[in-house]
């Protein structure tokens, strides 16, 4: 069995979002993965791994912060259940983050694109809980030298690290910048996307779960818990 464990929102589009990810990954496999949620929404990962012991539990999470690390593992204790690594620092995120990019700047303007990115994830205070942000901030500035030279790339947050958003923003405008897109290093729409919809950006990318390389990557993750692997990355390439 599969268990997704997601973060959970009250905001109905974020629990969409989470579906179209479900649908995907049983189009490509025929597994029908269930999902725990962890705050705001039922079913609970708890219930969810006590009505199946032995599950896989694949954390759709962009960070290493204080649930990856302390609450998806407390609620495993005693099940059986074989948690995954989460997603922070995945090629395939900062794939995803570059095609939602160029899906924002076609939306923004057919012949238009990004002179600055600013990368926007939730933030985490704890030790190691941004570094997937940072990573997707670095592979993708690398990956917009590729493609149409060097374009500054700054990692941003929307709560317990700095810089801010908005301060991220101030500091590129001041640089000269006005076309400024935010990647949104976030998941599903909940109040961090909206806070970044009215944060006054040229363009905003859509969040990430609903993207096709995030299901080929929880299958990944999920093959390899079943044969005792380490799954295979992908590779960022110009």
């Amino acid at each position: 069995m599969l268990v997704i464990a997601v973060h959970g929102s009250a905001v109905p589009a974020a629990a969409r979002t989470v579906e179209r990810l479900v649908a995907a990954v049983e189009a490509l496999s025929g597994v029908r993965p269930l999902v725990g949620h962890l705050d705001a929404q039922r079913p609970a990962l708890a219930e969810v791994v006590a009505a199946h012991p032995g599950a896989v539990v694949v954390p759709l999470l962009l960070g290493d912060g204080y649930h990856r690390t302390v609450d998806i593992p407390a609620v495993l204790a005693g099940t059986g259940c074989t948690l995954t690594p989460g997603l922070s620092g995945e090629p395939d995120v900062t794939l995803a983050l570059y095609g939602r990019l160029r899906d924002a700047e076609r939306r923004a303007g057919a012949l238009a694109r990004a002179d600055a990115v600013v990368v926007a994830g939730a933030g985490s205070s704890r030790p190691g809980g941004n570094d997937g942000t940072l990573a997707a901030a670095a592979g993708l500035a690398a990956l917009l030298e590729c493609d149409r030279g060097p374009t500054p790339v700054v990692p941003a947050y929307l709560t317990s690290a700095e810089p801010g958003v908005g301060a991220a923003l101030a500091g590129l405008r001041a640089a000269g910048h006005d076309r400024i897109a935010i990647a949104a290093h976030l998941l599903a729409d909940g109040r961090f996307t909206r806070s970044l919809a009215a944060a006054g950006a040229w363009t905003v990318t859509e969040p990430l779960a609903g993207h096709p390389r995030l299901a080929r990557l929880v299958l990944r993750r999920y093959e390899a818990a079943r044969a005792g692997g380490s799954p295979r990355a992908a590779r960022l390439a110009c």
